[in-house]
C-alpha cells in the first residue's frame, strides 16, 4: 500500500508540474515574443519483484517481474516554432521572420529576445521595455563593418548630414532628327546643383540644332554664367544616332562657392526620328540634411531618412543564433542567457549564417495554442485527479486491513 501511495503522490507532483506549466502558457497568450513550454514525464525505478530467466532447452525463458515506483518530470522543453505576425506600424517594431534572436546588453550581462518591441531612451538608444540596449553595428560615414565588435544601437536624431557640391550631372533623351535648324529646334531641360555650402541653383541646357546632326548646347545658371558647346552625332554604320565621343560640358556657375566645374555628360543622347524629349540623368551632390525618421530593410539596415530627401545607413541590427536554442535559460522579461547546454551564440547580421531576416512595424506574437493548452489542461487535471484516487483508495485498503483485528 506504501508503495501505492508513494507513487500516486509522484503522480501528484508531475502533474502539478504540468498544469504549473500549462497555466504559464496560458497566461503569456499575448506576450511578444513569447514561446511556450511542454512538461515531458519519464518512469522512475522499477522494483524487480522476480528476475527473468534465459531460455533452456527443457524451458522457455520468462520476463521479469518489475513494480513501478512513480512519475517524474524529466524535463521542461521550450517551442521555439515561429509566432504568428502583427502588423503595428511602428518604425521601431522588429520581428525576426526565420531562427535567431536579438541581441540586448543590460548593465555587464548580455542577452537575447525574440521579442522586438523597442523604444527610444534618453540618449537616443533603442531599448527593449525593461531597459535592455539593443545591440549591433554604427555607420560611419554611412558604411557599416560587420566585422567588428558589436556595440549599442543609437539614433542620433538631429543629426546634420554635410551638403556636398554637385560634380557630375547628365542629360539624358532624344532630339529629333527630322526637324528643320533654327530656332523652331530648340529644346531645353533644367536640373538642381548644389554648391560647396549645399546652396541649390538651378541649371537650364538647351539644345539648338544649327546643321546636319549638329546641335549647339548652351549651359546657364540665369545670373551670367553661360556655356556653349557643341554636339555631333554619329553617321557610322552601327551607330548612327549616337554622339561621337566625348560630348561632356564642363561648367561653372557664375555665383556661390563652386571650388570646380561641373561636368555634364552628354553621352546618353540620341537623334532619331519622333519628338524631342529630354530629361536630367543622375545628379550627384546635396543640400544640409537634419536625421528625422529611420527605416529598416530586411538584413537589419537602419536607414537615417533626412530632411533634405536622402537615405543613409546609421548602423545595422546584429542577431545570434545557437547550436541548441532549447538549451538556453530564461532570465526574465521575455529574455534568454547562455547556458551550459546552449553553445555560445553565433552573432552576425540578419539573413546570413543561417539567421533570418527582419521586418519592421510588425512584432512576433506568442506561439501559445490555446486549443491545446486547454486540452493539456484537462489532461493534467485528470491525471492529477486519477492519482488523488489512488491515494484514497490506498487508504481505504489501509483503513480494512486494520479492521480486520475486530
Amino acid at each position: 500500500m506504501l508503495r501505492s501511495m508513494n507513487s500516486a503522490i509522484a503522480g501528484l507532483r508531475a502533474h502539478q508540474t504540468k498544469l504549473d506549466v500549462t497555466g504559464n502558457n496560458i497566461a503569456n497568450v499575448n506576450t511578444v515574443g513569447y514561446k511556450s513550454s511542454q512538461t515531458v514525464f519519464e518512469d522512475t525505478l522499477s522494483q524487480v519483484m522476480r528476475n527473468g530467466s534465459a531460455p533452456r532447452a527443457e524451458a522457455g525463458g520468462t520476463n521479469p517481474a518489475q513494480v513501478g515506483l512513480g512519475v517524474k518530470v524529466a524535463g521542461i522543453t521550450t517551442n521555439f516554432e515561429q509566432g504568428a505576425a502583427q502588423n503595428t506600424g511602428r518604425s521601431t517594431d522588429f520581428m525576426i521572420s526565420g531562427d535567431g534572436f536579438f541581441v540586448t546588453r543590460v548593465g555587464n550581462e548580455q542577452l537575447y529576445t525574440r521579442a522586438g518591441s523597442f523604444n527610444y531612451d534618453a540618449f537616443g538608444n533603442l531599448v527593449t521595455p525593461d531597459g535592455g540596449v539593443l545591440q549591433g553595428w554604427m555607420a560611419d560615414d554611412g558604411v557599416v563593418d560587420t566585422n567588428g565588435a558589436i556595440e549599442p544601437l543609437s539614433v542620433p536624431f538631429g543629426e546634420v548630414m554635410q551638403p556636398t557640391r554637385t560634380q557630375n550631372g547628365q542629360v539624358v533623351g532624344n532630339l529629333s532628327s527630322g526637324v528643320a535648324a533654327g530656332a523652331a529646334s530648340q529644346v531645353q531641360t533644367q536640373f538642381t546643383v548644389y554648391d560647396a555650402l549645399g546652396t541649390a541653383r538651378q541649371i537650364s541646357v538647351t539644345f539648338t540644332k544649327t546643321g546636319a546632326n549638329q546641335w549647339d548646347v548652351v549651359t546657364s545658371d540665369g545670373n551670367g554664367g553661360t556655356q556653349t558647346t557643341g554636339l555631333t552625332f554619329s553617321t557610322a554604320p552601327g551607330s548612327e544616332g549616337e554622339p561621337t565621343a566625348g560630348q561632356t560640358v564642363s561648367f561653372t556657375p557664375s555665383t556661390g562657392t563652386w571650388p570646380g566645374p561641373i561636368t555634364i555628360d552628354l553621352s546618353a543622347m540620341r537623334q532619331f526620328g519622333g519628338a524631342s524629349s529630354l530629361v536630367p540623368g543622375d545628379v550627384d551632390g546635396n543640400a544640409m540634411g537634419t536625421l528625422q525618421s529611420i527605416s529598416l530593410s530586411g538584413d537589419g539596415t537602419i536607414m537615417g531618412v533626412y530632411s533634405n530627401n536622402l537615405r543613409e545607413p546609421i548602423g545595422k541590427l546584429a542577431l545570434a543564433t545557437f547550436a541548441n536554442p532549447g538549451g538556453l535559460a530564461k532570465a526574465g522579461n521575455s529574455s534568454y542567457r547562455v547556458a551550459d547546454n546552449s553553445g555560445q551564440p553565433a552573432i552576425g547580421e540578419p539573413g546570413a549564417g543561417g539567421r533570418g531576416t527582419l521586418i519592421a512595424g510588425a512584432l512576433e506574437m506568442s506561439n501559445v495554442d490555446l486549443a491545446e493548452e486547454f486540452t493539456g489542461l484537462i489532461v493534467a487535471q485528470r491525471g492529477f485527479q486519477a492519482n488523488s484516487r489512488v491515494i484514497t483508495s490506498s487508504d481505504e485498503v489501509l483503513q480494512d486491513l486494520v479492521n480486520l483485528k475486530r
